[in-house]
């Protein structure tokens, strides 16, 4: 029965993607040269609000959600959720600030941006910056966690499992584009969050409901603060360094923001933002739950339920394969199964589409700005394979490189947000700010940022000062990091007075209409008042 809801799920997405691919959108035909390319690397610009609200979403769940967020759970650390939920702020952020300046502006990319706003420079450093954090991360490690699904689940070969993931995902990008991605992100979306509430109302009525799940947990495990000296969540971090990470993540990098460039107009582009802030509420629940779900079976002996542990210690990260197997009947664990499959090839199929973008319009079309928009279209087609095969190349070096050095050289990516988050919220939110104080704001924080991994990683070598620095929670060391940004962005610029560039292109002219409706405004609002809700009663 497993096997059989897996095989529709692959059938149905391969069926969407097939229609999608073979249908033409609906903008003035694609005689002209820009709308191939349009439509490819932005799905035709014709894309409504539901799309790309799914889309958002669907994209982003990846492996850290489906291991990650269950094992936080499972750990006691229940307020790993303010990640998702600070999420809907900066999904409002997205939509309401940056998104008139993107669409204004007319850009495929975000370093496209960069360059429109301060220089060339900027440009090239975002893009390559861009391109290997998704080769050396996102795309293996997504791949990798196919396979996991498929040992972990259903005992195939993790090379078949991971092979099977990427193909099928590669195929259907290759040759659909951003739309193909986005459509088949709006199926994904419906089975992951069907199939995930399905594992948390089963798995509440097995330790006895609200009332069973409080009784084998503390107040803690259930909160969503922490002190301001907790070592890994203080509430100061929580609400002071994590939207700077939030800020770069949602509203800088391509990978997201890509959804909303596809909008038909600013009001779609806007609602699709708002919308999936409500959708980001739900990992708490159909995530994060049912990790402290597991922890409460583990805690009744009669429930034969329990972690398995390595030096004593308990690997809570399997907490989520470990309650799909021992709670759903067959038929029902192949449904989430598939929501999971669904979630890992939503995400592996967006980064994709956009680290093929950012190669093809950021570096390709630059080197050789004379091939023709048709021809870019093949470019991209062609990128798309060779992250494929890079993908699946880089799966072995994961197992020669030691666990918690791979991780921290993920952790790169947190140090490296601050400097990109300041030269693009400063960038929109100040005339007066220079392309000399943006290359200098980004190459010093690349500094700082690397220095703090070096440190990070080499802890135990360190003593004093140094050792003191290693040691600051990664969250107050990006807020620490965007201030310090900030000031030399402000500072060069301010020096470099005359270095500054006509940017009309970029704000708007004194009188020019904006976009403003009223039901988003509503749902905005709506949005805030159920965070501030969840905030008190997980207080």
């Amino acid at each position: 029965m497993d096997w059989i809801v897996i095989l529709g799920y692959f059938i149905l997405i391969l069926t969407v993607a097939y229609f999608v691919v073979r249908k033409r959108p609906a903008a003035p035909a694609l005689e002209s040269d820009d709308a191939n390319t349009s439509s490819y690397f932005l799905g035709g610009r014709d894309l409504g609000w539901i799309a790309i609200a799914a889309s958002l979403f669907a994209s982003n769940i990846g492996s850290e959600h489906l291991v990650g967020l269950a094992g936080q759970g499972a750990a006691g650390n229940f307020v790993a959720s303010q990640f998702e939920i600070l999420a809907s702020f900066m999904l409002l952020l997205l939509g309401w600030l940056f998104v008139p300046f993107y669409l204004r502006t007319g850009v495929f990319t975000m370093p496209e941006f960069l360059e429109v706003r301060y220089s060339v420079t900027a440009r090239n450093y975002l893009s390559w910056v861009s391109i290997a954090g998704y080769i050396l991360t996102k795309i293996s490690v997504t791949i990798a966690a196919g396979g996991i699904v498929f040992v972990a689940l259903l005992g195939v070969d993790f090379w078949t499992g991971a092979i099977a993931i990427v193909l099928i995902t590669g195929a259907y990008t290759v040759l659909g584009g951003l739309r193909a991605v986005i459509y088949t992100d709006l199926v994904q979306m419906f089975i992951l969050i069907g199939g995930s509430i399905v594992l948390t109302i089963i798995g509440l009525d097995a330790v006895g409901g609200i009332d069973g799940l409080r009784e084998h947990t503390t107040s803690e495990q259930l909160s969503l603060w922490r002190g301001m000296d907790d070592a890994d969540y203080p509430w100061t971090g929580i609400l002071f360094g994590a939207p700077i990470l939030g800020v770069w993540y949602w509203c800088t990098d391509q990978f997201i923001v890509q959804r909303v460039l596809a909008a038909k107009d600013l009001s779609h582009a806007r609602r699709g933002s708002i919308v999936a802030g409500y959708l980001k509420l739900l990992p708490m629940f159909i995530f994060v739950l049912p990790g402290v779900i597991a922890f409460a079976l583990a805690s009744d002996p009669a429930s034969g339920f329990a972690f398995p542990t390595t030096d004593g210690q308990a690997e809570y990260d399997a907490a989520l394969p470990l309650l799909i197997n021992y709670l759903l009947p067959s038929g029902l664990r192949g449904l989430v199964i598939a929501g999971l499959l669904a979630a890992l090839m939503s995400s592996l199929s967006s980064v994709f589409n956009s680290c093929s973008t950012l190669f093809t319009i950021d570096i390709y079309k630059k080197w050789r700005p004379s091939t023709s928009d048709k021809q870019l279209v093949r470019v991209g087609q062609v990128v798309t394979i060779l992250l494929v095969v890079l993908g699946l190349a880089w799966i072995p070096m994961l197992q020669v490189i030691e666990g918690g050095l791979f991780q921290k050289l993920q952790s790169i990516q947190a140090y490296i947000a601050p400097p990109i988050a300041a030269v693009f919220l400063i960038g929109i939110l100040s005339k007066t700010v220079n392309n000399k104080g943006a290359l200098a704001a980004l190459f010093s924080g690349a500094v700082l940022g690397t220095l703090r991994l070096i440190l990070e990683i080499n802890k135990d070598l360190l003593s004093g000062f140094w050792l003191e620095v290693a040691e600051v929670n990664f969250l107050h060391f990006a807020l620490f990091l965007f201030l310090v940004c900030s000031g030399v962005l402000f500072v060069v610029s301010y020096v470099t007075q005359s270095h500054r560039k006509e940017l009309s292109s970029v704000f708007w002219a004194k009188g020019e209409p904006r976009s403003f409706n009223r039901w988003n405004a509503v749902l905005s609002v709506g949005l805030i008042i159920v965070v501030l809700i969840l905030w008190l009663a997980f207080a």
